[in-house]
């Protein structure tokens, strides 16, 4: 995949898994790098579970490869710092 399909990917899983794990942070920085950081998580679990990582294109797997990645980042990065002030 080249640069601007990973950000492509990155974008899209990254506010997927922000949408499925009400994360309140905001910035299209953030929502990349959660995606892209996503994307390299879902690809070595897929890996290791023996089937395809990522394709080496943009397709609708990619993007839900990426955000399975994405959302299990963002959970582990909440159960470690916590959930901030509750309201």
């Amino acid at each position: 995949m080249n640069f601007l399909a990973w950000i492509a990917v990155g974008l899209l899983a990254g506010l997927l898994a922000r949408w499925i794990v009400r994360d309140d942070k905001s910035g299209c920085i953030y929502t990349v790098v959660v995606g892209v950081l996503g994307a390299l998580i879902g690809g070595a679990l897929m890996q290791a579970a023996g089937k395809k990582g990522l394709a080496n294109e943009f397709d609708f797997r990619s993007v839900l490869v990426a955000a399975v990645g994405a959302v299990l980042l963002l959970l582990v990065l909440q159960a470690l710092g916590g959930r901030g002030r509750r309201r």
